[in-house]
C-alpha cells in the first residue's frame, strides 16, 4: 500500500465536544454543546484560525462564522463505543470497540477490594476511598496522609482508581509500585480503566500541590493503529498521556508533558525533525483543570491558546506532513455536575495533501479516523471497527 504522506501529527484536544449525541440523554446529557455552551456562556469565543480550518462550519459557535472554504478537510465523529472517557475514546479512534463499559465506583471500592490492596501492597492502610476532586481530598487528607503514612485512594465518575501521596512520604517509586500492585487487582469483574498515580508535596499550612509525575496504569490494549504503525517500520511518537493511555503499546518515543503548553512545545519540536511515522499528541488541560472544575474561563483561553499556535503548527508541515485536530469526548464546563459528557467531536484536518472544503460529513465511529491515518501512511488497517474516508479528502 503507497503511503499519502509521510507523517500524519494527531492533536486530540482533550474533551472538546461539539454537541449532545443522539444518545446522550441515555448518559443524563442531553443538552451539552461543549464548544456552542462555551461560546455562549462567554460572549464569544475568539478562534480565527480553527475557524478557517472549519471549526464554526460544523457548529454554531457565537464569534466563530462559518467560512466559505475551510483550509482543509472537516467533518465530525460519534462514538460507537459504550462510554464517554478517555480510554473509551482514544482506544476506539485507534481501532478497538469498547461494548462493556469500563467499571465505576459512585461509591467508593468495596472493602473486600481495598483489603485485598492493601495486603498485597503491603501497606497499613488507606484514607479516602471515595468519589473526589484530586485537588480537594488533598486538601481534606493531606494532612492525615502526612500523619499515617497511608496513600489516599479516591475515583471519579471516570473508571479510575487513584492513589495519592505526598512525594516526601511515600517517594516515587513506592508510589508508583503500589499503583501497579493496583493494576494487577483491578481485572475481571473490577476492570477500571486506569490506575493513576497522584503525587503531590506541600504541607498543611501552606497547602498541598500536585505534581507532573502522574502516571497512568492502564489495562493492556489488542492490536492497534499504533502496532499497525510500529510493525511498518515507522516512528510513533507519543505526547503527553497517551504512552500510558495505551500502556507503551506500538510506541517508539513518549514525551510526557506539564501541561498544554508545553504539549504543545514538544509537537512542535517534533514536527521541526525530519522522520516518517506519527505524532500523538493529547493535551490534557481542557479536560482536567477546565472541565471537570466547570471553569468556562479557563476553558476559553485553553481554546484560544491553541488557536494562536495554530500558524506555527501549519508553518512547520512538511509538503507530505498532515496534521489533524480531533477530541476524545466532551466535558461542557457549563453543564451540571463534574463528569464528562456524551457528544460529537470535531475532526479538522489540513496539510498539503489536503484537499480544501472538503467535507465529509458525520462518522458513525471515532475509529474511522484511525483507519484513514493508517490508509494515509500506507499502513494495513486491522482495526476492529473503522472504515477510512482518505479518498474524501486527499486532493
Amino acid at each position: 500500500m503507497a503511503a499519502a504522506v509521510e507523517r500524519v501529527t494527531l492533536i486530540v484536544l482533550d474533551s472538546v465536544g461539539i454537541g449532545a449525541m443522539p444518545d446522550a440523554a441515555e448518559y443524563g446529557d442531553e443538552g451539552a454543546n461543549t464548544v456552542g455552551n462555551l461560546a455562549r456562556a462567554m460572549g464569544g469565543l475568539d478562534l480565527p484560525n480553527l475557524g478557517r480550518l472549519g471549526l464554526g462550519n460544523l457548529l454554531e459557535v457565537q464569534g466563530v462564522p462559518p467560512v466559505d472554504r475551510p483550509e482543509g478537510a472537516y467533518g465530525r465523529m460519534a462514538i460507537a463505543s459504550v462510554g464517554k472517557d478517555t480510554m473509551t475514546g482514544h482506544w476506539e479512534m485507534v481501532g478497538i470497540r469498547i461494548d462493556e463499559p469500563f467499571r465505576t465506583y459512585p461509591n467508593g471500592f468495596p472493602e473486600d477490594l481495598i483489603q485485598r490492596f492493601i495486603e498485597a501492597a503491603g501497606i497499613g492502610g488507606v484514607l479516602g476511598n471515595k468519589v473526589a476532586s484530586g485537588t480537594e481530598i488533598i486538601k481534606e487528607l493531606g494532612a492525615e496522609h502526612m500523619r499515617t503514612g497511608w496513600p489516599i485512594v479516591y475515583t471519579s465518575a471516570d473508571s479510575v482508581f487513584q492513589i495519592a501521596a505526598h512525594e516526601e512520604i511515600i517517594p516515587l517509586p513506592e508510589l508508583y509500585r503500589i499503583c501497579e500492585v493496583a493494576r494487577s487487582l483491578l481485572q475481571g469483574e473490577h476492570r477500571v480503566g486506569r490506575v493513576i498515580a497522584r503525587p503531590f508535596v506541600g504541607d498543611p499550612e501552606r497547602g498541598f500541590t500536585r505534581t507532573a509525575n502522574r502516571h497512568d496504569y492502564a489495562l493492556e490494549p489488542p492490536p492497534m493503529l499504533l502496532d499497525f504503525v510500529k510493525e511498518a517500520g515507522l516512528e510513533v511518537a507519543a505526547v503527553g498521556k497517551i504512552r500510558d493511555i495505551f500502556s507503551g503499546h506500538g510506541i517508539t518515543r513518549a514525551i510526557p508533558t506539564k501541561n498544554n503548553t508545553h504539549g504543545l512545545d514538544v509537537v512542535e519540536e517534533l514536527m521541526a525533525e525530519r522522520w516518517q511515522g506519527l505524532i500523538f499528541a493529547n493535551l490534557v488541560d481542557f479536560d482536567m483543570l477546565y472541565g471537570h472544575r466547570r471553569d468556562p474561563a479557563g476553558y476559553a483561553r485553553a481554546l484560544k491558546e491553541v488557536d494562536d499556535r495554530l500558524p506555527r503548527l501549519r508553518s512547520l508541515l512538511g509538503e507530505r506532513d498532515v496534521l489533524i485536530l480531533t477530541a476524545d469526548h466532551g466535558n461542557d464546563p457549563t453543564f451540571r455536575g463534574t463528569d464528562h459528557t456524551r457528544e460529537y467531536v470535531p475532526v479538522l484536518i489540513t496539510g498539503r495533501p489536503i484537499r480544501s472544503g472538503a467535507y465529509f460529513g458525520t462518522r458513525p465511529t471515532l475509529a474511522d479516523l484511525g483507519a484513514t491515518v493508517a490508509e494515509l501512511l500506507g499502513v494495513p488497517w486491522r482495526g476492529q471497527q473503522g472504515q477510512s474516508f482518505a479518498s474524501a479528502i486527499l486532493a
